[in-house]
């Protein structure tokens, strides 16, 4: 009987770290969502990889540690992590993970401007070497013609007078 105890308080704080892990995983998608502007369809597929990975999970714990029985008190351990969790250390898991995020993403940002921006100048070059001779030689063409129009109309019609 002794036995039976220790094993379902064995059991009890191995779904209490479970419902930690689950509320750390639930930060890692909130985080996320607060360092990058996703839209509605993407949120949707987070939530549903969310509560996939949570399932697996705790059919993994329950089938390892329990054989397979599910109990009200692996329930009460889940929430008890949690609560743990989001009332610890959450808060400061969420701010330094979004902080490492927008310094790695200034960082990234940088090296793309530095990367890209000799290209932007090449094409600036190309564009005022190539382009703008063949605007002007378009628009004089098109204004040539356009004065060729004049005054084929203007023949046709002092001819039909």
């Amino acid at each position: 009987m002794d036995n039976l105890a220790i094993s379902q308080a064995h059991v009890f704080l191995i779904f209490i770290i479970n419902g930690m892990i689950i509320a750390f995983i639930f930060d890692i998608f909130r985080i996320f969502r607060k360092s990058f502007q996703t839209p509605d369809l993407v949120t949707y597929i987070e939530d549903i990889i969310f509560w996939f990975i949570t399932c697996v999970l705790l059919a993994y714990s329950i089938y390892t540690y329990n054989n397979g029985e599910v109990r009200l008190f692996m329930f009460i351990g889940l929430i008890i992590g949690a609560i743990l969790y989001i009332l610890t250390i959450s808060k400061y898991v969420i701010k330094f993970s979004v902080k490492i995020i927008n310094f790695l993403k200034k960082i990234i940002y940088k090296i793309i401007h530095y990367i890209t921006y000799p290209i932007k100048i090449i094409l600036k070059v190309i564009r005022k070497l190539l382009l703008k001779p063949i605007c002007f030689i378009f628009i004089n063409f098109r204004r040539r013609i356009y004065k060729i129009l004049q005054k084929n109309l203007n023949k046709s019609a002092k001819a039909s007078k």
